[in-house]
C-alpha cells in the first residue's frame, strides 16, 4: 500500500476539463509541443489505471486553463488528484455506490447538449469530431458515469456537514484584511424561455412524407437503402439508420416505447419525439438490449411562429406580477430551457456556478435589457436565437443587484458562508482520504515516486 501526503485541496474538480476537449484528449496530447515519453500505465489503485497520457493531458489543460508556470510540482498535484478520483471509485466499488443508468444518459444527453450549442449543431459537432452522435456517447457514457460516481461518493462523505454562524464569522475574520477580494457589480437573473414553434402544417408535411416513405417499404422497398436516401438523422443514414444496441431507458421515451412494442424485422408507425417524426425497424433483441434503425423526418424550420411564444410569456408575466404564481413555480412550469427551469429560472455563472453573475458576463442582449430595469421587475418578453440556432422568446427576472464592494459579512453573507462550507467540506474530504489510502490497493510507478504529494510519511 502506498499512502499520499497531508492533503489540502481535492483537486479532480479542477482537473476535470471541459467536456468537449474530453473527446480528443489523445489527439491533443499527440499534437501538444512537449517531448513526451511513450503512453503506459503510472498509477494503480484497485481495478482502475492512471495512463502517462490522462497524467500529461491534465497537466497541459490546467496550464492552459490557469495560465500558470510549468513545474513538476503542479504536475504532482494533477497526479494526486488523479489517484484520489481513482480512489473514490475503487470505495465506491466497495461500497456498492452506483449510479442510475437513466440518470447517466440524462446527465450525457444534458453535456451533449451543451456541446452541440456551443459548435453550432449536431452536424457540425459530428463532422468536427468525425463520429455519429451516438459513437460520441457510447465513447464517453463511461467518463460521464465515473464523475457522477465521484460526486455521489463525495456527497456521501461531505453531505452532512454544515456550517455555523459563529464559524462563517470565524472564517471570515480569519482573511487577511489586505486580501479581501473585491467584488465588482453583480446580478441575480431568472429566465423563462419559451421556443418558438413549428406550424402544424410543416409537422403535417413531415409526417406524411414519413407515412409514404413506409407504404414504399411495405409495398417491398428495403428499409435501409430509403434511410440512406431520406433519413435526417446524419449519425445513422449511412449505416442504413441502423443506431445500434441500447439498453431500456438510453433513448427518448417516445422511441423506445414504439421500438419495444415490436418484433424483429417489424416497422412500426410514424412516431414523434423532441427531434422530429421517426420510423422504426427492429432488427434484434439480446437480453435487455435492443437494436433498432431508424428514418428520421424533421419538420421544416424556415418558418416558425415567434408571435405565439411572446403571448404565452405574456400571460405568464401578467400572473407572476398578478402574484398568481411565483417566477420559480412558473419556470418550472413553463419554461422551455431545461438548464435553469428546475433551478427556479435562475441563470448561473459560468466561472463558479453561482447564481451571482458579474455584469461584465452578462449576455450583452440580456445587460441592455435589464440596465434600465429595478429590482424585482420582470422584463416584457423579449425575442431572442439560442446558441443552437433555435427562434425563442424569454421574459428576465432581476432578482438582485449590487454595487461594487469590498467583501464584508453584510453584503455577502452567503457566498462567505459557502466557501467557509466548501472550506470545511474540503477538510472532511481529505480526511476521509487519509483514512482510506490503506483501505485500497496503490501502486505508482517509480518515475513519480519523488512527488512529494506522494510521500508516505506526508
Amino acid at each position: 500500500m502506498l499512502r499520499t501526503l497531508n492533503q489540502k485541496n481535492t483537486f479532480h474538480k479542477l482537473v476535470w476539463v471541459a467536456f468537449g476537449l474530453l473527446l480528443t484528449a489523445t489527439s491533443a496530447f499527440a499534437q501538444a509541443p512537449v517531448q513526451r515519453k511513450v503512453d503506459g500505465i503510472i498509477a494503480k489503485v484497485d481495478n482502475y489505471v492512471i495512463l502517462r497520457s490522462d497524467l500529461e493531458f491534465g497537466y497541459l489543460q490546467y496550464l492552459a486553463q490557469t495560465k500558470q508556470q510549468p513545474s513538476e510540482d503542479l504536475k504532482c498535484q494533477i497526479l494526486k488528484s488523479l489517484v484520489q478520483d481513482k480512489l473514490l471509485l475503487a470505495r465506491a466499488a466497495i461500497d456498492s455506490i452506483t449510479v442510475e443508468d437513466a440518470l447517466v444518459t440524462d446527465q450525457l444527453n444534458r453535456r451533449i447538449e451543451y456541446l452541440t450549442a456551443q459548435v453550432g449543431g449536431v452536424e457540425k459537432l459530428e463532422q468536427y469530431y468525425n463520429k455519429s452522435i451516438n459513437q460520441l456517447k457510447a465513447d464517453l457514457r463511461r467518463t460521464v458515469q465515473e464523475q457522477m460516481i465521484m460526486e455521489r461518493m463525495q456527497q456521501e462523505i461531505s453531505g452532512k456537514v454544515n456550517v455555523t454562524p459563529k464559524e462563517i464569522k470565524q472564517y471570515f475574520n480569519a482573511i487577511p484584511k489586505d486580501s479581501l477580494p473585491y467584488f465588482s457589480s453583480e446580478v441575480e437573473l431568472g429566465q423563462i424561455v419559451k421556443f418558438a414553434e413549428v406550424s402544424k402544417q410543416q409537422k403535417e408535411e413531415a409526417r406524411k412524407q414519413l407515412e409514404d416513405i413506409r407504404k414504399r417499404i411495405l409495398a417491398g422497398e428495403d428499409f435501409a437503402t430509403l434511410a440512406k436516401q431520406y433519413s435526417q438523422d446524419p449519425g445513422s443514414a449511412a449505416a442504413g439508420g441502423e443506431l445500434g444496441f441500447f439498453k431500456k431507458k438510453e433513448l427518448v421515451p417516445e422511441y423506445e416505447a414504439a421500438a419495444l412494442r415490436l418484433e424483429p424485422g417489424e416497422i412500426s408507425n410514424v412516431v414523434e419525439s423532441q427531434f422530429g417524426f421517426h420510423l422504426i425497424q427492429m432488427i434484434e433483441r439480446k437480453g435487455q438490449e435492443f437494436n433498432t434503425r431508424h428514418i428520421l423526418i424533421k419538420p421544416a424550420t424556415a418558418t416558425v411562429d415567434v408571435a405565439e411564444a411572446v403571448e404565452a410569456l405574456d400571460s405568464i408575466r401578467t400572473l407572476i406580477l398578478n402574484d398568481s404564481l411565483t417566477f420559480a413555480k412558473a419556470a418550472k412550469e413553463f419554461s422551455d430551457d431545461k438548464s435553469t427551469k428546475d433551478n427556479g429560472g435562475m441563470l448561473t455563472s459560468q466561472a463558479n456556478g453561482s447564481t451571482y453573475i458579474s455584469m461584465d458576463q452578462v449576455d450583452p442582449s440580456v445587460f441592455f435589457v435589464i440596465d434600465t430595469m429595478k429590482v424585482g421587475d420582470i422584463s416584457k418578453p423579449i425575442p431572442f436565437r439560442t446558441e443552437d440556432g433555435k427562434e425563442a422568446a424569454r421574459i428576465i427576472y432581476l432578482k438582485s443587484k449590487s454595487t461594487p464592494h469590498l467583501a464584508n459579512l453584510q453584503d455577502d453573507y452567503q457566498k462567505i458562508a459557502a466557501a467557509a462550507l466548501n472550506q470545511k467540506k474540503g477538510k472532511a474530504v481529505d480526511e476521509w482520504f487519509r483514512k482510506n489510502f490503506d483501505t485500497v490497493f496503490i501502486e505508482i510507478d517509480p518515475e513519480y515516486q519523488n512527488c512529494q504529494v506522494l510521500q508516505l510519511n506526508q
